[in-house]
């Protein structure tokens, strides 16, 4: 049965982990925090005039 043969799936799967956790730090650097404390501020919203009114 060679679905059951783990010579090359074995191999793909440590390397893929082998480089996710080579990887993570350095993606993780680059990613930046979501800082809530900068809000936009809320401006009054001007009504519509419609013409027909």
């Amino acid at each position: 049965m060679p679905q059951l043969s783990p010579d090359p799936w074995l191999t793909i799967m440590c390397t893929s982990w082998l480089v996710y956790m080579i990887m993570q730090p350095k993606i993780k650097s680059h990613l930046t925090i979501n800082n809530t404390t900068n809000k936009p501020k809320k401006t009054k919203k001007q009504t519509w005039t419609w013409p027909w009114t």
